[in-house]
């Protein structure tokens, strides 16, 4: 007897405030059973086409169970333990030498913890592309022209960094200090900056798509041109 338990669904009002599921605002589960033993097959199910549509419908309540809690697994995944080679940190200035916009790589680059404070030509144009860069240093680097496509740089410093006519595409810079950094001509979509210190930012001519503007012009941080220049209203 195969069982599966599967949440109820929200209040409307929660939905709406967040995709993310979240147990403690769950109803109690329900269960639902399929199987082909007596128990599912009883006199009453004589007909071939209701037990068609019983089995249809219990392997979509499977499919249905499964997606709706992988959204909860997938915010529990830990990094992985930081790297033991004693050369991970210069390895940003080869950087990934396949995939760029997708972050696929043929080795991980771990920068965690890398301290490239005022660097200003081993940087420039490298794809650093799904790098972990969480509490690393970059402030004053010279990032002009890199592809930094899904980097985790959570925490991180970048407190007058050089980013025009970067592709920061899907980069977490949650928590990250990018004070007095320059965006200049600079691809933002799909960035995230909760919680990040932007004030003294350069957003001139910064390209980012209305979805991501609304997100980041609730950014508190933000002075008044980098306001302007984002076109928060």
């Amino acid at each position: 007897m195969a069982s599966i338990s599967i949440p109820l669904a929200y209040k409307s009002h929660s939905l709406r405030r967040s995709p993310i599921y979240r147990p403690s605002q769950l109803h109690s589960p329900i269960q639902i059973k399929c199987s082909a033993s007596k128990d599912c097959s009883n006199s009453e199910e004589s007909s071939t086409q209701f037990k068609q549509l019983r089995n249809v419908a219990c392997g979509f309540l499977a499919v249905w169970a499964l997606s709706s809690v992988s959204p909860v697994i997938a915010a529990g995944q830990r990094l992985p333990p930081l790297s033991t080679d004693p050369n991970r940190c210069e390895r940003a200035f080869v950087g990934n030498t396949i995939g760029q916009a997708n972050g696929v790589y043929d080795k991980p680059l771990d920068l965690r913890f890398c301290d490239y404070t005022n660097e200003k030509t081993n940087l420039k144009g490298k794809s650093l592309a799904a790098a972990l860069m969480s509490d690393a240093k970059f402030d004053g680097a010279d990032m002009t022209e890199v592809i930094m496509s899904k980097a985790y740089a959570v925490g991180a410093s970048f407190k007058g960094t050089d980013f025009s006519n970067a592709v920061l595409d899907r980069v977490n810079f949650e928590k990250a200090n990018l004070q007095g950094a320059s965006f200049k001509n600079t691809v933002l979509s799909g960035s995230t900056f909760n919680d990040a210190q932007l004030d003294g930012a350069d957003f001139e001519d910064t390209i980012i798509g209305y979805i991501d503007l609304q997100k980041i012009c609730t950014n508190k941080t933000i002075n008044e041109e980098g306001r302007v220049n984002l076109g928060c209203r």
